[in-house]
């Protein structure tokens, strides 16, 4: 046995379960008990109510074997959610991997935003997912917000594919379109905007735990040197009609763009100085998390 493994032999789902999670907390895995319970889950076969449920069942050697896999794959950092191949989003499971950013719990804060945006809405909505990764935002918001009209764009290949089978397998309508930023849709207009783009400044790169730095697609965390706010300029501009012709918002569509922790402080005083209206939609523990930003009604003449 590896020194780096478990250093016991479990004999039941509950001394596997006690074995991995002590072997974690060793590592300094944060919620190693939760990680502990997803991983031996998926290397059983079921899932965390199953495990509960038959906590003295015997485990044979092979279970063993698998579930001591993941458990020091986890314990060298590999995120759990790549290990296991899926992560839950919105109530709903998306298959990840390698080359797509994992879903976060923050990012659900969009999806409640728009569906109260588009609640009272006349006719379907045009909908467009920038960065789309997973496609847990465009396929999550064709499924809740009736008659959705979904595009989802992303410049990474590999993305679109995970993106395109969970679209398949969730049973979702999505437009998926390669390429940077805007430039797939150009000349298009939409209802709703929607993205979550790379707002990490690479210099504070090796502050990022492991897991993420490591591990997860560069380009859809870190924005430009020195430009952490390089993409909420650019869509904030876009939204208002600034540098595209109309602008890429219907009269009276919605931008909403995910935000850093601390983006809020300095964007709020920029939109202000160019007389973008804009608000900010706070997450469960207070930071400002979403930017909206609505583009004017139509008016008569």
């Amino acid at each position: 046995m590896s020194s780096a493994a478990p250093d016991s032999t479990p004999r039941t789902v509950r001394e596997l379960l006690a074995r991995g999670r002590e072997f974690l907390e060793r590592k300094g895995i944060e919620s190693a008990r939760l990680e502990v319970e997803l991983l031996v889950a998926h290397a059983l076969g079921t899932d965390r109510l199953h495990v509960f449920l038959d906590l003295d069942r015997p485990v044979d050697a092979e279970e063993v074997r698998r579930a001591r896999e993941c458990i020091v794959r986890r314990g060298k950092r590999e995120p759990s959610a790549y290990i296991t191949g899926e992560r839950e989003f919105y109530v709903r499971s998306f298959e990840v991997g390698p080359g797509v950013l994992i879903p976060r719990p923050d990012t659900e804060l969009l999806v409640d935003v728009a569906r109260e945006r588009c609640s009272d809405a006349a006719t379907p909505p045009n909908v467009l997912d920038l960065g789309t990764g997973s496609g847990c935002l465009a396929i999550t918001l064709g499924l809740e917000i009736d008659g959705a009209r979904v595009t989802a764009t992303d410049l990474s290949a590999k993305a679109l594919e995970f993106a395109r089978r969970n679209a398949e397998r969730l049973g979702a309508e999505v437009e998926f379109l390669e390429g940077n930023g805007l430039d797939p849709v150009r000349g298009r207009r939409f209802d709703l905007i929607v993205s979550n783009p790379p707002y990490i400044d690479p210099a504070v790169r090796d502050e990022l735990a492991v897991d993420v730095r490591d591990f997860e697609p560069q380009e859809a965390l870190f924005a430009p040197a020195g430009d952490a706010d390089h993409w909420a300029h650019g869509l904030a501009l876009a939204a208002a009609g600034e540098g595209r012709e109309n602008g890429v918002l219907t009269p009276g569509g919605t931008l909403l763009v995910e935000l850093g922790f601390d983006q809020a402080e300095r964007l709020g005083p920029w939109l202000d100085t160019r007389g973008i209206a804009h608000r900010f939609h706070d997450d469960l523990g207070g930071t400002p998390r979403v930017l909206a930003i609505e583009a004017p009604a139509r008016t008569s003449s």
